[in-house]
């Protein structure tokens, strides 16, 4: 079998080809051209190992590297099906992030592709090898690599599983005696599985000659369909419209929460699975038959058995013509979690075909991969949720002669946001806002304003002037409470943390103190590291109202400083983010040659919603596309 035993290493290969030589998990000395990427363990992965292939490819092709002159587009196609395929399997089967390598072998003209777990203890999916530290999960996950590929392997290091398959640009070219006998060999399996599955001619006709021709292509596209989704429901319904009536006459999904099926160990459950979809080839008899399914779930004695396994069927729901058919399950696993079941039947079989049922256990793992991200997912959106409600005031003050208008946009609607803002009474007659922006979005983010609003509330109500709060908030963001709580912010949405060092939060932030008095406002306020708020006066003149200075998290000796002016009746002031600034439009950005101030000088008279409605709608009709960064901005207005 050609493998290549060292003392901590053991690399095993498939198809009788010998292991490559070794400088990597299977790479060879004449390899130069190569790229790697690392990969999160979802149903995104897979689309992006086979962005990552072609766009590889082609950069070397217009590059005029040595050995690209053997590439074909049959090889590059053949070598994305390959790579699809194997982080499938590793992200079903190993459930953790993986590293995707490409790499050209310039002298022998062949193209490499490997891809690393860190779960050695799992077998890959219809792996040879027999080295694993507990029970296989064997299938036809890599009869495609199989047959598509010269040689495939698979390497176990400590902590890492690693599977490459090598195409010969050579043998794609010209073609061997072992592709001849395997086109012969698919082509009379198709045969056969169209006999069996088309009883009439035409149906036959059409089955036989899609499964020669569209079987692979329609695992990589299914996988790219259903990756893009964020819906289980979705997922479940695409499932059905992938499936009938190309390969079934009827399907359904059931969908079940990860501790009830786990519970499932002698086929009985307290609460049984949710029907999310059935789906028929003719609509007239999907109410019946969801009705008739709804009554007989499926109940597996192994939960964690993929199947396929026999299903009862409900032949009165589907009439006189189709009393009679097989159906079959299939459990819907992601990474050692059962999340549902699907199920497909169809109308006079005896039995489906092998080549059928391995084809929809390869499209049951990808669509287990695509409800188990769309409800990582929804988890995430309801945790961000949740913190986004907690890190925004319910209501904003009230301030007598003041009248005030906020705009409030995050660019990502799930959040939590980068932008906050904020204005309460502070006792005493003073009343404060703030307007801020974290670097960074999500957990990270939550942190920082979780930390920033409360204190500044806390210093205002305590009496600390403008200054010397974000002189307090500036060491408060230095201090190591604030990276262990951005670690446990992480943990909670199971996010890793980039890098070895600490996790320093930056922040920009625009505060002030308001204090009416008789004709008009007095108005303290300091800026640091945020684009500078502009005063408004009734004659249109725009002027700047604070100083720059740094941003809060950077340097722990900082000291700050304020600036003090009165709000005449009719004076606006205004107070923004750089969603606002720096909003682009090509290479232009919104405030390029001063343009918020143009703008504002424009709004003259107007109230202090029609000045922040304007800016908004202004800001949205400079760039062609939506903003791309959350969005915030506050207008003051004395009376």
């Amino acid at each position: 079998m050609g493998a290549i035993p060292t003392q901590r290493d053991t690399a095993s290969c498939a198809c009788g080809a010998p292991a490559p030589e070794q400088t990597t998990a299977h790479g060879s000395a004449n390899s130069r051209a190569q790229k790697r990427t690392t990969l999160s363990g979802s149903s995104l992965a897979p689309g992006s190992a086979r962005a990552l292939v072609r766009s590889t490819v082609a950069d070397w092709i217009d590059a005029g590297l040595p050995g690209t002159e053997h590439l074909t587009d049959r090889v590059a196609d053949d070598a994305v099906l390959v790579v699809s395929e194997l982080v499938t399997n590793a992200v079903v089967h190993a459930g953790t992030d993986v590293d995707v390598e490409c790499r050209l072998e310039e002298t022998a003209g062949e193209l490499v592709v490997e891809v690393s777990d860190h779960h050695p203890s799992r077998a890959p999916h219809d792996s040879r090898a027999e080295i694993s530290y507990d029970t296989p999960e064997h299938g036809r996950g890599l009869r495609l690599v199989s047959t598509l590929a010269d040689s495939w392997g698979v390497t176990f290091r400590r902590g890492t599983k690693t599977v490459w398959a090598r195409l010969s640009a050579e043998r794609h070219r010209t073609g061997s005696d072992q592709d001849l006998y395997a086109g012969r060999l698919a082509l009379e399996r198709g045969l056969r599985a169209a006999e069996i599955l088309a009883p009439d001619p035409q149906r036959a006709e059409r089955d036989r000659d899609w499964l020669q021709r569209g079987a692979l292509s329609f695992l990589a596209e299914a996988s790219d369909l259903l990756a893009g989704q964020l819906d289980e429901n979705l997922v479940a319904a695409l499932a059905g419209q992938l499936i009938v009536p190309r390969l079934a006459d009827w399907c359904a999904v059931w969908l079940e929460d990860e501790a009830m099926g786990r519970g499932w160990t002698d086929g009985t459950a307290g609460a049984g699975p949710r029907l999310a979809r059935v789906w028929h080839g003719s609509e007239n008899r999907m109410e019946e038959l969801r009705q008739a399914l709804e009554k007989d779930p499926p109940h597996p004695s192994d939960p964690l058995r993929s199947g396929p396994v026999p299903h009862p069927w409900p032949g009165e729901a589907l009439g006189v013509r189709d009393e009679h058919g097989t159906a079959l399950s299939y459990r819907l696993i992601a990474g050692g979690r059962p999340l549902g079941t699907l199920v497909i039947g169809r109308a006079g079989l005896l039995r489906f075909p092998d080549e059928v049922t391995g084809l929809i256990e390869d499209l049951s793992r990808r669509v287990a991969l695509a409800i188990g991200a769309a409800r990582q997912y929804a988890r995430q959106a309801t945790i961000s949720q949740v913190l986004q409600r907690g890190l925004l005031p319910a209501a904003v003050a009230e301030i007598p002669g003041v009248r005030s208008a906020l705009v409030y946009e995050p660019c990502d609607k799930g959040g939590p946001s980068g932008d906050f803002y904020d204005l309460f009474p502070a006792g005493d007659g003073r009343w404060c806002f703030a307007v801020g922006d974290v670097q960074g979005k999500g957990p990270e983010a939550a942190v920082v304003i979780g930390l920033a609003r409360p204190w500044l509330r806390l210093l205002a109500r305590e009496g600390y002037r403008v200054a010397d709060v974000l002189d307090r908030l500036n060491r408060l963001l230095l201090d190591d409470a604030t990276e262990a709580a951005d670690a446990a912010a992480r943990a909670l949405v199971r996010q890793p943390t980039p890098g070895d060092g600490p996790q320093t939060r930056f922040l920009s932030l625009l505060y002030g103190e308001l204090a009416p008095f008789d004709g008009g406002v007095r108005c303290t306020l300091a800026s640091a590291g945020h684009p500078l708020p502009l005063l408004l006066g009734p004659d249109g003149g725009v002027r700047t109202a604070a100083r720059p200075q740094t941003l809060l998290g950077v340097i722990e000796d900082e000291t700050y400083t304020s600036e003090t002016f009165e709000l005449g009746p009719g004076d606006s002031l205004l107070c923004v983010t750089d969603g606002v600034t720096e909003r682009r439009s090509g290479s232009r950005m919104f405030d390029d040659a001063d343009g918020l101030a143009e703008v504002l000088a424009g709004c003259a008279g107007l109230s202090a919603e029609l000045i922040a409605e304007r800016i908004r709608r202004l800001v949205h009709e400079f760039g062609g596309r939506p903003p791309e960064d959350d969005l915030a901005l506050l207008v003051l207005q004395a009376e």
